[in-house]
């Protein structure tokens, strides 16, 4: 199943996770999806493929990965091998105070977000202490700390975290100029050609003609190389889309669900509170009072 991540607020602005790993029958079975906030994730062990705005790229030990606000991502891993991961998921709203006493961290910690970066992966990064130290270090703090310091325990965790991985970013600035190191996937063209009509009735046939290929191979090749059936795929971008829209106009939700190609507007808050959580203009009210 493809999917946008609920994205409700949680009690706790970050989430963070050191070394979690999957392996043999408990085989990580990633979907489309995307998140509120930005996500950084680096990788310890494991290979794979990682899809990320219709490209796909090699997952391998030593990479870090930015994912930033609504961005459709998706990993499938091999389960003959461990894959272990450490992850770094926040609301960037609820931190950028946090880092205007340094002018030029908080610029790139907006950069990291705001900003159309040149690749969403690093390679070849090792392990570096700076940035992997602090992990445990959090960990052990958690279970003591009361609500009220939450966050200013991780507000203190993330101005020392951007401050390693803005090192990293730099060193690797080369690296971007030639352009990150990925290999083609067969699913992108697929991609593509749904990018551009993803607000359309999905027709396979038509699509199938489109692209030259019979339905039943070209839904069997995004199968096999996605994990996802192209219908989830387009839900999952429909809804990526909605987000956008709720966060960012004032459209109604009858216009929303006609922009996305849903023009029944009950089909439209069903689907999106089953994915959601909520309905449209619940989460367009959450949303206006973070804010």
């Amino acid at each position: 199943m493809a999917y946008i991540e609920n994205l409700s607020f949680s009690d706790s602005p970050l989430y963070f996770a050191y070394r979690r790993q999957t392996i043999g029958n408990e085989q990580f079975h990633g979907t489309f999806h995307a998140h509120q906030g930005v996500e950084i994730l680096f990788v310890h062990e494991g290979h794979g493929t990682l899809i990320v705005d219709q490209k796909s790229y090699e997952v391998k030990a030593g990479m870090l990965c930015v994912f930033q606000p609504y961005q459709l991502h998706h990993i499938q891993v091999n389960p003959d091998t461990p894959f272990i991961r450490s992850i770094v998921h926040f609301e960037p709203f609820l931190y950028e105070p946090y880092f205007e006493r340094w002018p030029s961290l908080l610029a790139f910690f907006k950069q990291m977000h705001n900003s159309k970066l040149p690749a969403p992966c690093i390679y070849n990064i090792g392990e570096p202490e700076s940035l992997l130290s602090l992990f445990p270090s959090l960990d052990e703090k958690i279970p003591s700390l009361s609500k009220k310091d939450y966050v200013e325990e991780f507000s203190l965790f993330l101005v020392a975290f951007f401050r390693a991985f803005r090192q990293i970013w730099e060193r690797s600035e080369v690296q971007f100029d030639s352009g990150p190191t990925r290999h083609k996937h067969q699913a992108e063209r697929i991609m593509r050609w749904l990018e551009a009509h993803y607000t359309e009735p999905l027709r396979l046939e038509h699509m199938a003609s489109e692209l030259h290929l019979s339905p039943y191979h070209l839904s069997h090749l995004f199968t096999e190389c996605t994990g996802s059936s192209i219908s989830d795929y387009v839900t999952a971008r429909r809804m990526q889309q909605a987000v956008l829209l709720l966060t960012s106009s004032e459209q109604s939700i009858a216009q929303i669900g006609e922009t996305i190609g849903i023009t029944n507007c009950s089909y439209f808050c069903k689907m999106f509170k089953s994915r959601m959580g909520s309905t449209p203009h619940q989460f367009r009210l959450q949303w206006q009072k973070q804010r």
